[in-house]
Parts: structure tokens; sequence; C-alpha cells
């Protein structure tokens, strides 16, 4: 029998609070250093590897956390999300993203059908258009193939996608699977959607309406902007737009579109890159193949968090710190700190994923809670976030967590040697020092130049940033957000704080405001 408890109920809560702190400048300096990373290191899938030498803990530590992640019963709840029990209480909804790309448990059925049947033949679908495209069976209006694809979206349908794309977009360069380019289309900012059509040769451009509702305000103000743009240059906007929405959507049978494509409200947007959502785009721009390769490796990454042994699943693992840090050590923040230009937006999509997930202050049944939950997320590709705010990670007065990301080698493979190391060498280098000095630190009387250490870091690390790393990293923070909700008694899978700031901007829209509202909408010239 599973129980939903808060985190301060558990006794092994109390008990994780008695364990005895951890040193990291002794604990990661000198031979005991150099111990400590061969020792906390665990497999990923995908020939990605979680090394967390540099955190807070130690064997004590660590073996309070997995008394802590079997009273709160992690495993039998993720095995009752795969299975398809409802674990969405504010929407009363099954949570099904990781049946897109494999079955871990029983068959799921809703709304009649089979939903891993359903997610496939929604795969094989794009997959069919996609070939089509890309052939030129499926063509402009003068039978010249597209080139582009552009997706109109906003949140989930924006940021996930976008962010899977510009990361596998040197490789898919370098291997000869860049089919399309694309771009994308989010803010309601009408400079957003007119800076991506300046830059595209619309005549030879498909667009990807992406709304599960298919009642998006922002994203519906942007498709008419693009139709606006498609009429004016002569074409008939609905033989260069397809949908990815829901079968019971207005846009799911509608003559606008040259297809579309379903997804439903068992997959909340942030989740949903291994869906249509970025399905659709990421087989236009670099074929079915990759996008099956993508899914390959986040399947991998599941079945490692499905593992009971916290010490085996990488994902409970690294949650299970987090929640040490957040809830014991009283961190606030964590950077998330890609040392790969692939992963430039990979940061951003991780803050929606976590905030929106696990930003809430009541737990699954509504009732507040007296513990901090979800911390904020912020970061910036290395080594460029070294010359901007890794100075107050290094001395600030706050100890913020970091999540570094590494890789072996680069995408492109093409590489300079100045100074006796290539450029990579060189990236690679400032990871293992930034690691190091942030843990160690340095003593200097000058008290400007002193560091005091002890800032603690886990680093993913892999051979190379491809279509099945990539699907296992993503994997990874899905299932590590997932794991945390658990912990704190949360619901991971509702966002009811997006909500309010729509209905209002909906009230200003039709001129319903008064106080304060009717104030800053006359400041803002509505």
């Amino acid at each position: 029998m599973i129980n939903w408890n808060n985190l301060d109920t558990l006794k092994s809560f109390d008990e994780l609070k008695k364990v005895a702190r951890v040193n990291l400048v002794d604990s990661m300096s000198g031979a005991n250093g150099a111990e400590r990373v061969k020792k906390y290191s665990v497999p990923m899938a995908a020939g990605l590897d979680f090394n967390y030498a540099a955190k807070e803990v130690d064997d004590n530590i660590l073996s309070a956390l997995d008394a802590l992640a079997k009273e709160a019963q992690l495993s039998e709840k993720y095995e009752a999300l795969f299975n398809g029990e409802v674990i969405n209480t504010g929407e009363k909804r099954m949570v099904l993203h990781q049946l897109t790309r494999g079955q871990l448990g029983e068959n799921v059925m809703a709304d009649g059908v089979n939903k891993r049947e359903f997610y496939e033949n929604e795969q094989k679908r794009i997959a069919e258009f996609a070939n089509k495209v890309h052939s030129g069976e499926i063509a402009n209006a003068k039978g010249e193939k597209f080139t582009t694809v552009v997706q109109i979206g906003i949140g989930g349908s924006d940021l996930g996608p976008r962010a899977m794309y510009l990361a596998l977009e040197n490789w898919a360069h370098r291997t000869g699977n860049f089919k399309m380019e694309a771009k994308f289309i989010s803010n309601v900012d009408p400079d957003d959607a007119s800076a991506v059509l300046n830059s595209v040769d619309v005549a030879h451009s498909i667009f990807i309406l992406v709304s599960k509702s298919g009642t998006t305000l922002e994203t519906l103000t942007n498709e008419s902007f693009v139709t606006d743009a498609l009429k004016k240059a002569g074409l008939d906007a609905s033989k260069h737009m397809i949908a990815v929405t829901s079968e019971t959507s207005p846009l799911a049978k509608s003559d606008n579109y040259l297809e579309a494509f379903f997804m439903d409200d068992y997959i909340g947007g942030r989740y949903s890159s291994t869906s249509g959502v970025g399905g659709a785009v990421l087989s236009l721009a670099f074929g079915p193949e990759v996008f099956a390769q993508f899914l390959d490796g986040a399947a991998e990454e599941d079945k490692l968090a499905a593992n009971k042994d916290m010490m085996k699943n990488p994902a409970m693992l690294d949650a299970m710190i987090g929640v040490y840090e957040r809830n014991i050590l009283g961190y606030d923040s964590t950077a998330v700190l890609p040392y790969s230009q692939g992963l430039s937006r990979f940061p951003a999509h991780l803050q929606q994923l976590d905030m929106e997930s696990n930003g809430k202050s009541v737990n699954r049944f509504g009732e507040p809670i007296n513990y901090v939950t979800g911390p904020v997320i912020f970061g910036e590709p290395g080594t460029n976030g070294q010359h901007s705010f890794y100075q107050l990670l290094h001395q600030g007065t706050d100890i913020i967590p970091l999540q570094f990301i590494g890789f072996k080698n680069s995408q492109l493979q093409k590489d300079v040697n100045i100074q006796d190391s290539t450029s990579q060498q060189k990236l690679c280098a400032n990871v293992a020092a930034q690691i190091v000095a942030f843990a160690c630190g340095k003593k200097d009387e000058n008290l400007n130049k002193n560091f005091k250490g002890g800032r603690p870091s886990s680093i993913i690390i892999g051979d190379e940033l491809n279509p099945k790393s990539l699907g296992a990293l993503l994997a990874h923070f899905e299932n590590k957000v997932m794991f945390q909700g658990f912990v704190w008694n949360i619901n991971s899978f509702d966002q009811e704080g997006v909500q309010l700031g729509k209905v209002l901007a909906k009230k200003v829209l039709a001129h319903e405001t008064d106080g304060a509202l009717a104030e800053y909408s006359k400041l803002l010239g509505i």
C-alpha cells in the first residue's frame, strides 16, 4: 500500500537531521579528494556517468537518504505512475510521458485505447510525414521542397523542443543527419515572430502550430501573424502549416492544416519533448531515425530510474542529494552549468521543468506544508558563465549547489591546437578546475582573494552529446524532479501558478479592469 505523507512526518527525515555534516574542503583535498572522485560515481544510460564526489555527502548521509527514499516509497510511487495510476491529483489525471519512449509496466488504457500504442502510432504518422517532406512528395505549391521548419508554441511547446534542436544541430551537421533548419516563435511580442519570418524564406517553410487545447492565446496570435505573412506572399497558408494538438481541440479536424498530430492531457507541456510536441520538429529537422535514437536514450534512463536500489539509480540519487541540500543544508538555488554549447538552452528548459513542477507550497491534497520545496534553477553554458555570475558562486554570501554537464568530445570534432592544447581540452580543463576550486577554495591573507571553498557540485559526464545521450540526460532530470516531488508530497504535474496572470490579461484586453490593474493598463498604453 502506498502512503502519501508529508516530508516532516517521516521518521527517517528526523534521523537525517542528526547525521554529522561533511566538511567538503577537507573531503575533497589531496588524496581524500582523489578517492572520492573514484568512489562516488554511478553509471547512467547512453554512456553517461553521474559523479557526485564534490557533494556534501558521505556513506552515513547516503545511508540516511536511502532510508528516507524507502520510507517515502519513491520506487513504489514511480511504479504506480508508469502503471497508469492517477498521480496528477490537481487535474485528476494519469502521468504518461514515459510511455512515449517505452513500456515500463502494465498496459495503460485510457479514453478507450492502449496509450502506448496511441503514442507509437502518432510517432509513426509523424515519421511518414517527415519522410514525405524530405523526399519532396509533400512540397510547396510550386512542387519545391520545404527547407525550413518553424515551430509556433510557448512554454513546454517551445522550451524543450528548442533546447533539444539546438543540442543536436551541430551533431546533425557532422553526421549528415541535418535535413531542415528549425526556427521557433514563442513570445507574443510581435518582434519575435517578425524576426523569425524575416530570417526565413516563407515559400519554402513549413510551420508547426503546437497547442494541446487549441486555444492558447499567445500561440493563436502568432499563428495569425504567420498566416498573414503567408497570404501577403501570395501563399495558401493551409499548405504550409501542420498542427500538434489534442484530438478534441478545434485544430484537430480543421482544413487550415496539412495534417494534425495528436497528444493528450496525460502529458504536461514541460514533459512533452518526447511526444509529438518534440517529435514533429525534430523528425523534420533531423529525420525520424534520429528522433528514435533520442527516445531510446530516454527509455534506457527510465529503466534505471525504476531500480529500487538508490545507489544504482542516478535520478533518485541526484534527487535525494538535492532534497538534503534543500531541506537540511538550506540551499535555495541550483545552478545548471553545461560545458557544451549545444546545451545553451538546456538550463532554460530545466527552469520550467523544475520550477513549474515543484514550485508548490501545498501538498498533493491541497493542504499547506511547513517545509521548503523546489529550488530556484538558473544557468548558462560554460565557459561563458565563468566570466559572468561565477564571482557570486565562488565568493558570494550564499552557497549555491552546482550541476555541471560535460563531454569528452565536441560535436563537430573540429579543433585547433593552441599553446599545446586543443579548444576541447581547454573546455574540459575548465570544468575540472571549477569543480575543485568550488569545493576546496584557496586561502589568502588578502580576504578579497580568499576562497572559502565548500561549494558543492556534481557532474554528468559523457563521451559526446548525441541523440541517445541527450535523451538520457533529459529523462534523468525529468525523473529527478518527479522523485523530489514525491519526497515533498506535492503534485509535480499541474501548474496552477501560471493561470492567474492569464485570466487577468484577458480582463485587461476586454477592458474589464479597475484599481491597480486599470492603472497599469493605462501606463502600458492598453
